[in-house]
């Protein structure tokens, strides 16, 4: 994995590299998506895997993003095997980042490609990096009110057959309309507060339920941008149609956290990527990775800072 940003724009990506292809699908939520390439995730696709995964800012302009990435797996001559060429398969999905910083600097080829060359193991960097770097919470009042959110990520395990174990790894990019609540207590911790300058938070949900609309660019409906991008990995081997299980069974763990969750304002998609050889029921995986997604979106408000106006609980 491996983040690119612009940190005085506040945008940036995040792209996830498996030299050998990973078997991926995902489960799309939201109603204000902005993707590329979600058509090569069809279990009918004659690509069976996918070499890269992009999250960026920037809305559909940072879309861009995947070409620099796409560039830089065919100079290394990775890709699906189309005879004349190594066709990378490269995925991607946008957030909307632009009200916080620069909003005509986004991500675009040249970030991409830095992300990429970027990437390789190791602990992953949390909070104001990559896709995260312009990212926030708690859009019902406006950016004046959201609260600063970013990268997170989690890992859980489960019983494999044959007494493995098996891992299961989420990474959110994490820019709700709505608030985030605490894992164990349900308590908002990072959302909507009720003045530019309170850290009280009004309860979005609850708002909403009477009758407050979204603040926007001068129209009522549509608030400033949103969605929280998700990929569980786990180091199962899974078919493509389990990956498509896998991906459902962790959009609960955005649910749990999300208040609220799978709004028409929010872009959500949760992505299941498969890169090992272990067995599991995929059941087993699926209820980990709900924890996993659950505990990524609230680390991706707690280790956020401060930034562009916008407070962060990482101070």
């Amino acid at each position: 994995m491996g983040h690119a940003e612009d940190d005085a724009a506040l945008t940036g990506c995040t792209v996830l590299i498996a030299e050998a292809g990973m078997v991926a699908a995902c489960d799309v939520r939201g109603g204000a998506t902005g993707t590329r390439e979600l058509g090569v995730l069809d279990p009918a696709h004659i690509a069976d895997r996918i070499h890269a995964l992009v999250f960026a800012g920037g809305s559909a302009f940072g879309l861009d993003a995947a070409t620099g990435v796409v560039q830089w797996l065919e100079e290394r001559g990775i890709g699906f095997d189309a005879g004349v060429a190594r066709v990378p398969i490269v995925p991607a999905a946008i957030l909307f980042d632009l009200a916080p910083g620069d909003a005509k600097r986004r991500p675009d080829a040249a970030m991409g490609y830095q992300a990429a060359a970027a990437a390789g193991p190791g602990p992953v960097a949390e909070g104001n990096v990559g896709a995260g770097t312009g990212a926030s919470v708690g859009k019902l009042g406006g950016i004046e009110r959201a609260m600063k959110a970013g990268i997170g990520s989690w890992t859980e395990e489960c019983a494999g057959t044959g007494g493995s174990t098996v891992r299961v790894s989420a990474l959110a990019a994490v820019n709700a309309f709505g608030d985030v609540r605490d894992t164990q207590t349900g308590r908002l911790i990072a959302g909507a507060r009720t003045a530019a300058g309170s850290h009280e938070l009004m309860d979005t949900a609850a708002a909403l339920r009477r009758g407050i609309a979204p603040a926007a660019f001068g129209r009522p409906t549509v608030p400033q941008g949103n969605t929280v991008l998700v990929a569980v990995a786990t180091d199962a081997a899974l078919t493509r149609v389990e990956a498509g299980r896998l991906a459902v069974m962790a959009s609960a763990g955005m649910a749990r956290v999300l208040s609220p969750a799978f709004t028409r304002f929010d872009g959500d998609i949760v992505f299941a990527l498969s890169c090992g050889a272990l067995r599991a029921s995929v059941d087993a995986v699926g209820v980990a990775a709900a924890e996993c997604v659950a505990n990524a979106i609230v680390r991706g408000v707690t280790q956020a800072r401060s930034a562009g106006g916008v407070p962060g609980l990482a101070g």
